[in-house]
């Protein structure tokens, strides 16, 4: 079991144009980017859905309200099912990845906004951060979007969306 956390220490990769790259990997799964791509993705896009569905079940006819609140057309409720049911999808799939993970960004944006403004400098009862879920889901986009999706995915990571 202790070879299997080892580096393997720093070997030149065999064949191709190397550029100077260094094979530190001893065939493990400890430096695994894709894998830790695909869990990423998982979560943020995975746990997104789960509000995204319950808004199409009980409706989110109130984010309208908010929208008039603030001044902003009521039309851009529609946005809602994008940015809680197909983004998350997509960035599940490992397809349009980056698109959908700035689109979950601006909805995560829009929702403290409109929602969690009094909320932003706020601790909750037990200490922690009151913002802390749509933080997660606000870095965790833009961190998808800066990764990509990874070779685990429909596209296999190929083109520039994903």
């Amino acid at each position: 079991m202790a070879g299997f956390f080892k580096s393997g220490g720093k070997k030149k990769s065999k064949g191709g144009n190397n550029r100077g790259r260094v094979n530190t990997s001893s065939g493990g799964f400890m430096n695994n980017n894709d894998l830790g791509k695909l869990l990423i993705r998982l979560c943020v896009g995975g746990l997104m859905l789960f509000h995204g569905v319950h808004k199409l079940i009980h409706g989110y006819g109130f984010i309208a309200g908010k929208l008039k609140a603030a001044h902003l057309p009521a039309w851009l409720v529609a946005g809602v099912p994008m940015g809680e049911v197909v983004a998350p999808l997509l960035i599940v799939l490992g397809l349009y990845t980056r698109p959908a993970a700035l689109v979950e960004a601006f909805l995560m944006g829009m929702a403290v906004w409109l929602v969690h403004m009094g909320q932003l400098t706020s601790l909750d009862q037990h200490g922690g951060y009151a913002l802390e879920l749509q933080a997660f889901y606000f870095f965790g986009s833009i961190a998808i979007f800066f990764l990509g999706a990874g070779r685990y995915s429909v596209t296999k990571g190929t083109g520039p969306w994903n």
